[in-house]
């Protein structure tokens, strides 16, 4: 499955925006912060990830219905596994 490219800039904006939440992260560890403080840019970046997956797999979804491609589509089972790795 491959991602719509006009789906792909939300993606790719929330991937970086994790990125930088990230390094943000990893900067208060080094520094010694306070582990609340830590944890909840954690969990923000893990949002962000969250976010972006399910991203992709709803374009995929979306394209699984309309693909006229010789490439099969994903099946039920397939594209359930998909959102079970995200959960």
């Amino acid at each position: 499955m491959q991602v719509e490219e006009e789906s792909m800039k939300p993606v790719l904006n929330r991937l970086r925006r994790a990125q930088g939440q990230l390094a943000a992260v990893i900067a208060m560890v080094e520094s010694g912060r306070d582990c609340k403080d830590v944890v909840t840019q954690l969990a923000a970046v893990s949002k962000a990830l969250d976010r972006a997956g399910f991203k992709i797999v709803a374009s995929g979804m979306r394209q699984c219905l309309a693909d006229d491609s010789d490439t099969p589509p994903m099946t039920q089972e397939e594209l359930e596994k998909l959102f079970l790795t995200l959960a």
